[in-house]
């Protein structure tokens, strides 16, 4: 009977003794582990966390600084630079918009240019049919024109009045200037106009000279005849006026200097 109990005994002891090692290794363990942690999280009675980010920061301060100044030159120098793009860009849109209205003003320069002598050759053809072929001439009374009481239901009409030579060049010279009027009427339209300056001082940017003269009575350098007459479009010159200018009269000057001095 006691051997059976101590062979039950035995084995609980055993485990028993076990599981109490267990225990002890195990609690053991637990005060190591926190004693091997704890110096290592702890920190120095001298350090303050606080004074930890003074040295970082006035390192940094002192590096923005000259950044910032440079970033506001960098953004001063690209300011100046925005504004003169801007104004060299309002002054390409000014001076765009002035040539394309030179372009749309002048640009029928060459044409209107190549149509003046088609006037010219009109104003020579109206000029070399006299006045005197103009004029109609006035009707003569024939011996058919009878008073109305002696003429008589018998009597035949008389024939009718066939054109002559002068009329049909008449109805030419009439319809030569229609044609030449409403030639100058369209190049107005587009600002071309006539001018003559006869009578005029000589301007060499306007005057075309052919000859010299001297004229009685005219002061020297004065357009005394117009050749061929001028054109302008708008305020430019589209041709030149081909003119005569009066010459000083050799000797004039010292008869009026005699004449002064008398």
């Amino acid at each position: 009977m006691s051997s059976a109990l101590a062979s039950i005994v035995r084995p609980c002891t055993t485990s028993l003794s076990c599981r109490l090692l267990a225990s002890r290794s195990r609690s053991s363990a637990v005060v190591r582990y926190y004693s091997e942690d704890r110096p290592s999280s702890s920190t120095p009675a001298d350090h303050d966390p606080k004074d930890a980010p003074d040295a970082p920061s006035s390192s940094s301060e002192s590096d923005i600084n000259p950044a910032l100044a440079k970033a506001q030159e960098e953004a001063a120098d690209l300011l100046g630079r925005l504004r003169y793009l801007q104004a060299d860009f309002l002054n390409l849109q000014r001076n765009s918009a002035r040539e394309r209205e030179k372009t749309r003003d002048f640009a029928i320069t060459n044409f209107a240019a190549d149509l003046l002598e088609t006037v010219d050759v009109l104003s020579l053809a109206l000029k070399s049919v006299p006045q005197s072929a103009l004029t109609e001439p006035t009707p003569v009374p024939s011996s058919s024109d009878a008073p109305a009481s002696e003429s008589l239901h018998d009597t035949p009409p008389p024939p009718p009045r066939t054109k002559t030579a002068d009329d049909y060049l008449r109805e030419l010279y009439t319809g030569v200037e229609m044609t030449q009027r409403q030639l100058l009427s369209t190049l107005f339209k587009y600002h071309v106009k006539p001018f003559d300056p006869t009578g005029d001082p000589f301007d060499p940017n306007r005057h075309e000279a052919l000859y010299q003269a001297p004229i009685p009575g005219k002061t020297s350098g004065t357009v005394i005849d117009c050749q061929k007459t001028g054109y302008t479009i708008r305020d430019r010159v589209l041709r030149a006026a081909q003119v005569g200018v009066a010459q000083e009269i050799p000797g004039a000057a010292e008869e009026e200097r005699i004449e002064q001095s008398s």
